[in-house]
C-alpha cells in the first residue's frame, strides 16, 4: 500500500566542503566482462577496499540466484535521468568486483546484469526491463533511479518475491510499500525539510513552485511546502491542491512563469528534470532574480554548456546522500575507467548503489543462500537493525558473520539501519550553490534522522 505521510526529520549541520560537483547528461554502456587493470590505482581509506585490479563481472545467461549472486540493475541508460546512470552502474559494478575479490558469496560467483529503466516519459522501457529481469531469476535488483519508474515496476518484482533496492528513490509513497522494496536513499521528508529550511533560513517567506505532475515532484513539493508553512511562511503558486503542476516533458513555460511571478514570491522552487533547461531561460527572460531560485536532486546539475555564464550564480539546490571520501570516489573512477574506458563526470548515488549491492550480498551470506527471499529476510539485520558489530568492508563483515556475530555494515553512503518501512533510519543531504559557470558545488551537509 502507499504511505503518503511525510516523516519528521531532525537536522544537524555537519560541516562545509569545497568540493566541485559536476553533473552531465550522458549514458554508459558496459564493455565486455573480464578483468582489467586500472592505472594509478589509489590507496584506500579504512572504509574502502584497496585493489590494483577491477573486474566487470557480467552475468552469463545461465547464471541465476540458484547458483550465483546475480545482481540485476534497472538504471537510467536513457532518458532525462541518464546523467545518474554512470555513477550508479559504477557503484554496482565496483561492489560486485569487491564481492568476487573476497571470494564471492559463500563461494558463489557474483555478477551484474544492467537493464535500462528509461524514465517516466515512457514507462514501456521499464516495463520491458522488469520483465527481462524477472525472467533472469536475479538475487536482487538495484534501482530504479526515478520514483515514478519504481512505482511502475515495484509490484512486478514484489509479486515474484524479488528484492528491489533503489539507490535514489525519494518519494514518500514508497515508504513501507512492500516487504521486498528497500532503498538506500532517504524519502523526501529529509530532502524537503532540508530544502524548506534552507529557503526560510535565507529569509524568504513567500514561496512559489514550478513543479511537474510526477510522484517525485509533487511529493517533494508537499514536503517543502509543509516545512515553509511550519516556519510561518506561505505558498503562493504551484501549491498542493491548486492544480498548477505541468506535465512531464513540457517544453514551453511562458504562462507558468508569468503565473508564478504574478503571485509575487520571495523565492521559487523548480522541481523538474530536463524541463529545467526550458524553465530557467524563461525565468531569466521575465526578469526573475535567479539567486532566489532553488533546485533539488532532479535538476541540481552542471549547466555550464546550457546557459550563459552567470545565469545561475548563487542559486542553490539539494541532493540526498553523503559526500563519500576521496578514496571511494577514486575507486569508482578506477572501476569505470577499467570497465568502460571513460571517466565519471559525477558521483551521484554511486555510494548508495554500492551499499545496496553490498548489503544484499551480506544478507545472502547471513542467510546462507543467494535467493531473493533469503536476502529479504536478512537485509535489515546486516544494516545494523540488530545493533551488531560495525564493519566497513564486505570482507570484514563476512569474517564477522562467519564467527557467528551480528553486524552493522557502515558503507560510504553513511545511511543508518533500515527501519520498519525499509527506509534508511538516518541519511545525509548535501546543499549545493551554483557558481558563475552554472556548476553546483557542495557548500554544506545536513543529516536527517527519521523520528
Amino acid at each position: 500500500m502507499n504511505r503518503s505521510t511525510t516523516a519528521t526529520w531532525a537536522r544537524l549541520v555537519a560541516g562545509t566542503a569545497a568540493l566541485g560537483f559536476a553533473l552531465a547528461a550522458c549514458g554508459s554502456d558496459s564493455s565486455d566482462g573480464g578483468e582489467a587493470a586500472a592505472s594509478d590505482s589509489p590507496s584506500a581509506s579504512e572504509s574502502s577496499q584497496a585493489t590494483d585490479t577491477y573486474t566487470n563481472d557480467k552475468c552469463a545467461n545461465n547464471q541465476t540466484s540458484a547458483d550465483s549472486f546475480r545482481v540485476g540493475g534497472i538504471l537510467p541508460l536513457t532518458g532525462s535521468l541518464a546523467f545518474l546512470g554512470p555513477p550508479e552502474i559504477a557503484g554496482v559494478g565496483l561492489a560486485v568486483s569487491d564481492v568476487n575479490a573476497a571470494g564471492g558469496v559463500d563461494g558463489a560467483q557474483a555478477c551484474n546484469d544492467i537493464q535500462d529503466s528509461g524514465d517516466s516519459n515512457d514507462m514501456s522501457v521499464s516495463t520491458a526491463s522488469a520483465g527481462t529481469l524477472v525472467a533472469s531469476k536475479p538475487s536482487v535488483v538495484i534501482g530504479a533511479a526515478s520514483s515514478s519508474v519504481s512505482l511502475n515496476v515495484v509490484d512486478t518484482f514484489a509479486d515474484n518475491k524479488i528484492v528491489e533496492i533503489s539507490p535514489a528513490n525519494t518519494a514518500v509513497d514508497l515508504s513501507g510499500y512492500s516487504p521486498f522494496y528497500f532503498r538506500t536513499a532517504p524519502p523526501d521528508g529529509v530532502q524537503g525539510n532540508a530544502l524548506g529550511t534552507l529557503i526560510t533560513t535565507d529569509g524568504y517567506t513567500k514561496v512559489g513552485f514550478l513543479v511537474f505532475n510526477d510522484t517525485y515532484g509533487t511529493g517533494l513539493r508537499n514536503a517543502v511546502q509543509e516545512t515553509v508553512e511550519a516556519a510561518g511562511g506561505s505558498c503562493v503558486y504551484g501549491c498542493n491542491g491548486k492544480g498548477q503542476e505541468f506535465p512531464p516533458g513540457q517544453t514551453t513555460f511562458s504562462s507558468e512563469v508569468s503565473g508564478v511571478l504574478a503571485a509575487k514570491p520571495d523565492a521559487i522552487v523548480v522541481l523538474a528534470f530536463d524541463e529545467t533547461k526550458s524553465i530557467v531561460p524563461e525565468l531569466k527572460a521575465q526578469g526573475w532574480d535567479m539567486k532566489k531560485t532553488y533546485f533539488s536532486d532532479g535538476n541540481t546539475a552542471d549547466y555550464s554548456g546550457d546557459f550563459a555564464k552567470g545565469t545561475l550564480t548563487d542559486a542553490q539546490g539539494t541532493i540526498p546522500g553523503a559526500d563519500p571520501d576521496q578514496a571511494f570516489k577514486d575507486r569508482l573512477q578506477g572501476w569505470n575507467q577499467a570497465a568502460n574506458g571513460e571517466k565519471l563526470k559525477d558521483y551521484s548515488y554511486g555510494a548508495e548503489s554500492y551499499d545496496a549491492t553490498i548489503l544484499a550480498a551480506l544478507a545472502a551470506v547471513k542467510g546462507g543462500a543467494t535467493d531473493p527471499v533469503t536476502i529479504q529476510k536478512n537485509l535489515a539485520d546486516v544494516s545494523g537493525a540488530t545493533d551488531g558489530e560495525e564493519c566497513t568492508t564486505y570482507a570484514d563483515c563476512v569474517a564477522l558473520l562467519e564467527d557467528g556475530k551480528e553486524i552493522h555494515y557502515k558503507g560510504p553512503s553513511g545511511i543508518g539501519p533500515f527501519d520498519d518501512e525499509n527506509d534508511p533510519s538516518s541519511a545525509f543531504v548535501g546543499i549545493y550553490t551554483f557558481d558563475s559557470a552554472n556548476k553546483p558545488s557542495l557548500t554544506s551537509t545536513v543529516e536527517g534522522s527519521k523520528q
